[in-house]
């Protein structure tokens, strides 16, 4: 069974539209980060985020629910990587999917 275009696995799960993209949004920025992170230790990762080390660990962990979109935000400023929000023009809808 495909997916369509434009759903995410948020939305298979029965998020709204809204949760499902915010949460995929989380998602993706989190991965990044931790891709980013792997290039320093927990203890460099501590100072540069201003973290405890259990904090930096639920990170690591994939522990997503922990952390905020905003958080996350500032995790990728800090590692410096730049974060932003990309919106595109909604698909244009054929005559014959409204009948």
């Amino acid at each position: 069974m495909r997916r369509q275009k434009g759903r995410n696995v948020f939305d298979d799960l029965g998020f709204s539209r809204t949760e499902a993209a915010a949460l995929q949004l989380k998602a993706t920025l989190h991965s990044k980060i931790v891709k980013q992170a792997k290039n320093y230790s927990q203890a460099e990762l501590q100072k540069i985020l201003r973290e405890p080390q259990p904090r930096v660990s639920d990170l690591l962990r994939g522990k997503i629910a922990k952390f905020s979109l905003e958080t996350l935000i500032d995790y990728a400023d800090a590692l410096n990587m730049r974060p932003e929000i990309v919106t595109h023009n909604p698909a244009s809808v054929s005559p014959s999917a409204t009948a």
